[in-house]
């Protein structure tokens, strides 16, 4: 066989004799870092930066005027004032540049400020153009463009701003928890006239992402070598005093990049793979108020939304969300000029409202008509301002998430729902399904965060950390500074611009897309998805591991929160029915939302107000802006409470003014308005010293000191006029005597017909239910207050650690004295001794005088004469009105109920709900709920019985095992030195129960316990002349069928004219907003019925924003129309159906001015014997 051979033409040669092209990839990698900065600084790349740097009083001038002490003083006051001519210092400049002819031949010329500190650049006519970050973090932000027009004038005037915080405030020693440094002093590190190398930039922020690349991406992948080689020769090219280099250095980058992607732009996105994993977003998370107070975030809003207009103006792509009606609202009002640049980015869809809700809200704590508030005022404002809603809720930093809001999400025109901070969880897209049913479709980012910085590996993160890529595998990347402001950056979004480069020839890595909005990332999952059907689903709250502090830390701040809520909620129900009744009345719309507004903005604090700091502290600011805030609330509402039932009972003084206004014999009889709609008996107090003999006369019990009398006061329906019951033998046979028995020692017994509570050798030892004889307490435990080692592993205010109950204290009663011994009310004064303190009876002026090392306080334990309610079988309470002078530190104080009983949950109240949790610990996620969130109960019950605690202000709870709890006080030392130091007043009750949580009347109770008669509410009323209108002493609006459906809220349509008399023709529709829920989880069928003095014209099912969804069909009643004399009948009614959990708002709406069924001059009094 013949084989022809030909030589071969290859370039491969026959002889070696090199050493070979064999590397160290590791010294390699290691190489890169000498590539910027450094002991190389001189040589590398930092060295050719910036062409020339000018600071000279010929080029840069500077004048100062720097504001008196913490004030932040606007634009407009500042200009006011006389600026002197400064080298370097701080706070308010004037600033003068003058820039030479010869920069007009260079790309760009900035003003380089660096204050150390935070910024804000303005026009000399006070708007606002961009943030300045100083200092050398991440979030550096110094540079200022010059703009083109002003380089040709060679001369350009501005305004800096410049405030003494850093992004995360000034912690003394670094450490973002740490209280601040009071005397912390930033420096003017440049204010200079720079020409920076373009070009060179541009090298470096290529350099930066074949870095990440290289340290993102896995070593075996061919792009991850090729970057590091690229990166290798990048180094190789780059010669020192060249800057021509500099050219050759980026034209070798191509090779990853590919070739001439940088004259795309923005384009570049239209180019490689149709569908992207990796959609990304600007956004600039600002914490309302966290180690700074409102002043200064709202300098925050204004630093950070310029910016990113500026950014948008030389990005096409980029587009930014942010969400908070709260800070549109501040930006509009402080910073007008740019409120109207950021309202032209939103019509232009490049600025994105998200969220619908005024601030980024916690969500454990805020009352279920709160989180509505929230969506209602946020959604009317951004509709006002932006004429569009929002369509995607957004809470990324809350701590834990009710079940109850995906129903309030949908209930408010959103069905998408962002959020990502929990513990290692199942899913990253998936159906959110609240307690009553209602989904939302949720992202939780695979990206863990909304202050992603755009590299590479948060892209890489996006679809690798992704959990169900089976059903949908695209990621949110929420990119920008947060928490403290600032947003996306200019190297952020370069960065991005070269991952998609790449991803447009590699595929080792997940494409990213630019341009697209929250919703439209959303409405591809839907679309994807078949509408969430091939998505996982998860039922209930997301609860969050971490963060369990924040449910008792600043307790102050708790209890103003809890009390607002009710008090708004009694000053619109008082309200309506004034506007209704009396026509001359103008309901106060515009002050009760501004009170609102208030309250919905220090919501964005209940989960974090543990960092706040005390008023010797700069951040002590924001402790006082809540304080503040709610000390607002409280005079306001009460104000417009008084003047409410003051035109409902033009005649009427509320109980406990100064003797002398009613001390008259004429005031003579006492009625109380029942703000809940709940039928309910209570035990009025009514001072003795200020009542004459009549009311005097109906008093039933004297306390030991003469200056207090018990009374009874009932109220058959809710909504309505109540009376003091007349002393009489049918009224003792409804009672329930109590009586107060002691050996005289250590031995107390509180009792009455239902229950029994006994106190001996300082600790609550039974606790029993007379009726059935069972006792409730644990054999061989003991009941009451127990303090806790509080020392958790880093969050000190935010957290508290499992390892803290190991370290339990069980603390004594002492000095035990009975102060009343019945029949009405029987009560004991408890003191407890904790460290070298005797507590006096009365914490008062001597309070102070208290060392540091102790926590005095006094309990006064009472059992009335009635039941917790109405409910045949309902047991009384034991209350517990506690008054403590705290002064622990690193402690946890708690009280707590051994019972014997066993279930494996226990159930808490959450807004328009429950949720039951684990008493064990058979999994880590059971172990984890060791410290819940509840609302105004927890109940542990088992078959047949029962005990809950019932709380007006505390939100932390626990049950393990068989030991239910309530927490109290912390004593966290950071960030708030002096967190909780100080007087606190709280109550919180027992409450046995026969039969289980389902049987009991615990969420009746509970409601009650929180809405107690205030004494605004209780009116001493006089004999004679203007009395109750007869139509009061009805309720307007009854509940018949159901008992597990309650009615919430009374209130007057968001649209109706408030301005117009409802007695006047023209006046407009009226119309009244009710909202009510099912509370114990099952379905339920109930009457609605409206009295006869309030005509319905037409009624409406509405959702949370008040849109109407469906007409009701009223069923009228005929006999009501037939004359006068049958007052208790209903006018109309609608039957409504309710599933578990279900909230309804329905919209009556007023058919003509309402009519008083008797004319003026037949008023019917009230009589205190009237049941």
């Amino acid at each position: 066989m013949n084989c022809d051979h030909h030589p071969s033409s290859s370039s491969y040669a026959e002889l070696n004799h090199g050493a070979g092209a064999k590397w160290s990839k590791g010294l390699a990698r290691q190489r890169l870092d000498n590539f910027l900065g450094g002991h190389f600084s001189d040589v590398n790349l930092s060295s050719v930066l910036f062409t020339h740097r000018l600071d000279g009083p010929d080029f840069v001038k500077l004048k100062v005027w720097s504001a008196p002490g913490l004030s932040k003083p606007s634009f407009e006051e500042a200009m006011k004032q006389k600026f002197r001519t400064a080298k370097k210092t701080n706070h308010w400049w004037k600033v003068s540049v003058t820039i030479p002819e010869y920069f007009k031949q260079y790309e760009r010329v900035q003003f380089e400020f660096d204050p150390g500190c935070e910024a804000m650049i303005y026009t000399v006519d006070g708007v606002p153009l961009q943030g300045i970050t100083g200092g050398f973090g991440g979030d550096r932000r110094v540079e200022y463009i010059i703009p083109q027009e002003a380089r040709e004038q060679c001369y350009h005037e501005f305004v800096v701003e410049s405030s003494c915080n850093g992004m995360f405030g000034v912690p003394w020693n670094g450490d973002t928890i740490q209280p601040p440094d009071m005397n912390r002093f930033f420096t003017l590190a440049s204010a200079d006239l720079v020409v920076p190398n373009q070009e060179a930039w541009r090298l470096l922020w290529d350099f930066q992402t074949l870095k990440e690349l290289i340290d993102t991406l896995p070593g075996n992948t061919p792009l991850q070598n090729k970057a590091l080689v690229v990166a290798n020769e990048i180094m190789n090219l780059l010669k020192r005093g060249d800057v021509s280099s500099v050219a050759a250095c980026r034209k070798k980058a191509e090779e990853i990049f590919g070739e001439g992607w940088e004259s795309k732009g923005a384009e570049i996105y239209e180019e490689g793979p149709k569908n992207s994993n990796i959609w990304g977003i600007g956004h600039c998370h600002i914490d309302s108020a966290w180690l700074w107070p409102y002043s200064v975030t709202q300098q925050k809003v204004a630093r950070s939304w310029s910016t990113q207009v500026d950014l948008m103006e030389r990005y096409p792509e980029h587009r930014f969300t942010c969400s908070s009606a709260q800070q549109y609202k501040w930006l509009e009002q402080l910073y007008p000029p740019l409120f109207d640049r950021v309202k032209e980015k939103v019509l232009e869809g490049k600025f994105h409202t998200v969220g619908g809700s005024w601030v980024e809200n916690d969500s454990n704590m805020p009352s279920g008509e709160a989180l509505i508030r929230q969506f209602l005022f946020g959604q009317r404002y951004f509709e006002s301002r932006f004429g569009k809603r929002c369509d995607t809720a957004w809470l990324p930093d809350s701590f834990g998430l009710t079940g109850s809001l995906p129903q309030l999400i949908r209930g408010s025109g959103m069905k998408y729902f962002f959020t990502q901070k929990l513990n290692v969880f199942p899913h990253s897209t998936f159906n959110w399904v609240g307690i009553d049913g209602t989904q939302v479709l949720c992202h939780m980012t695979p990206v863990e965060t909304y202050t992603a910085q755009a590299t590479v590996g948060d892209i890489n993160k996006g679809l690798t950390n992704h959990k169900n890529l089976e059903s949908n595998d695209t990621a949110l990347l929420v990119f920008g500074n947060g928490d403290g402001g600032g947003g996306p950056l200019p190297k952020m979004l370069e960065n991005l611009r070269r991952i998609r480069a790449v991803t447009n020839t590699h595929r080792e890595l997940p494409p990213v897309s630019m341009g697209h909005s929250v919703e439209e990332f959303f409405e591809d999952i839907e679309e994807s998805t078949d509408a969430g059907k091939a998505l996982p689903n998860w039922n209930g709250e997301l609860y969050l591991e971490f963060h369990r502090g924040t449910y008792t830390s600043h307790g102050s701040i708790k209890k103003g929160n809890r009390h607002s809520e009710i008090l708004l909620r009694d000053l619109e129900h008082v309200s309506t029915l004034a506007s209704l009744y009396k026509g001359e009345y103008a309901y106060p719309k515009g002050k009760i939302d501004e009170n609102w507004e208030k309250v919905l903005l220090n919501q964005s604090l209940t989960r974090s107000n543990l960092r706040w700091f005390s008023s010797s502290t700069f951040s002590g600011m924001v402790y006082n802006d809540a304080e503040k805030l709610y000390a607002e609330v409280k005079a306001s509402g009460e104000s417009l409470l008084d003047e409410a039932l003051s035109v409902l009972f033009p005649d009427s003084l509320p109980l406990g003014l100064p003797k002398h206004k009613y001390s008259r014999s004429s005031y003579s009889r006492l009625i109380g308005y029942n703000m809940t709609f709940l039928p309910r008996w209570d035990i009025i107090k009514i001072p003795l010293q200020s009542a004459n003999s009549a009311l005097k006369a109906q008093i039933m019990q004297a306390s030991d000191d003469g200056k207090e009398g018990y009374a009874v006061m009932t109220s058959g329906n809710g909504s309505q006029v109540g009376q003091v019951r007349s002393p009489s033998s049918a009224l003792h046979a409804k009672l329930l005597p109590t009586s107060v028995y002691t050996n005289g020692s250590d031995h107390f017994v509180l009792r009455n017909s239902s229950v029994q509570l006994t106190i001996s050798k300082g600790r609550i030892t039974s606790l029993l239910d007379v009726k059935l004889n069972r006792e409730l307490i644990a054999e061989g435990q003991t009941g009451g207050f127990v303090i806790f080692e509080d020392r958790p592993n880093y969050w000190d205010a935010w957290d508290v650690e499992i390892h803290h109950l190991q370290t339990a204290r069980q603390l004594e009663f002492s000095d035990v004295t009975v102060l009343t011994q019945g029949p009405l009310r029987a009560s004991v004064k408890a003191e407890i001794r904790y460290g070298q303190s005797l507590v006096t009876a009365t914490v008062s002026s001597s309070a102070s005088e208290v060392g540091k090392e102790l926590i005095p306080y006094c309990v006064q334990i009472s059992l009335d004469a009635i039941p917790a309610t109405t409910k045949a079988n309902s047991r009384s309470l034991f209350n517990f009105e506690t008054v403590v002078d705290w002064h622990q530190r690193h402690e946890f104080l708690k009280f707590e109920v051994p019972l014997d009983i066993h279930n494996p949950n226990a159930t808490y109240e959450m807004q328009f709900g429950y949720v039951q949790r684990p008493t064990h610990k058979n999994t880590s996620w059971d172990i984890a709920k060791f410290e819940v969130c509840g609302h105004k109960y927890a109940d542990f019950s088992e078959f047949g019985y029962g005990v809950a605690i019932l709380s007006e202000s505390k939100y932390g709870f626990s049950c393990i095992g068989n030991v239910l709890r309530i927490s109290l006080l912390r004593a966290a030392t950071a960030p708030d030195a002096e967190q909780d130091q100080g007087l606190h007043q709280f109550s919180f009750a027992l409450l046995p129960h026969e039969g289980s949580f389902y049987e009991s009347d615990v969420p009746q109770a509970a409601y009650l316990y929180n809405s107690p008669l205030r004494e605004l509410l209780v009116r001493v009323l006089p004999n004679g002349g203007d009395s109750v209108m007869r139509s009061l002493l009805e309720s307007p609006f009854t509940l018949t069928g159901a008992r597990n459906v309650i009615l919430e809220t009374v209130k007057r349509g968001e649209d109706d004219d408030f301005n117009a008399s409802l007695t006047e023709p023209e006046s407009g529709t009226a119309t009244v907003v009710l909202r009510l829920y099912e509370a114990f989880g099952g379905h339920g069928k109930v009457q609605l019925n409206i009295s006869r003095h309030l005509p319905i014209a037409k009624a409406f099912a509405t959702n949370f924003l008040e849109d109407e969804e469906q007409e009701l069909t009223i069923d009228r009643n005929s006999n009501g129309n037939n004359g006068d004399d049958d007052l208790t009948a209903p006018g109309c009614s609608m039957s409504l159906n309710f599933r578990g959990f279900e909230v309804k708002t329905i919209k009556l709406v007023i058919g003509a001015p309402p009519h008083t069924p008797f004319s003026p001059n037949t008023k019917e009094s009230v009589s205190s014997t009237a049941l």
